[in-house]
């Protein structure tokens, strides 16, 4: 008999399939990067007092600041970009890691983005901003459980 989930990390899993369900509603990419470009829209601004060079993603073609805050327990994210496609993808990396134990953080692999065809439709660029905005967001993780960098 298998042990019922955790409820911490089903969160994370069931904010991935939302996002793959909600993607699976649009019929082609420039509608999907439409839906991307919307879900950046809607991120609260950072303030300026933000927007540090020890807040900045590095490896991000564009300019990306991540703000993390909470403890092992939970850690809350708040990020930015100059880039509209990137501040989507922003959004959707918050969706399923922001409000979560550490633990969980980097016990989730971000299968949503082989599975709304992101993988495949990001250029090289984008596809490494994305990388290195999850390697942050983990990284916080790690600091937060007092890991060693990966």
């Amino acid at each position: 008999m298998n042990a019922p989930p955790d409820p911490a990390e089903a969160s994370a899993e069931l904010a991935q399939a939302a996002i793959a369900e909600e993607f699976a509603f649009f019929g082609d990419w420039t509608e999907r990067y439409q839906y991307l470009i919307d879900l950046g829209r809607k991120l609260p601004p950072l303030t300026d007092a933000d927007k540090t060079e020890a807040n900045r993603v590095q490896g991000c073609q564009s300019q990306v600041w991540l703000v993390a805050e909470g403890d092992a327990k939970r850690l809350d994210f708040r990020a930015v970009s100059d880039s509209s496609i990137v501040s989507g993808l922003i959004a959707l990396l918050l969706r399923v890691y922001s409000g979560r134990a550490a633990t969980e953080i980097l016990a989730t692999e971000p299968r949503f983005v082989e599975a709304i065809g992101l993988a495949k439709h990001l250029s090289p660029t984008r596809s490494n901003g994305l990388a290195s905005m999850l390697a942050a967001v983990k990284q916080h993780a790690r600091a937060a459980l007092d890991l060693p960098s990966a």
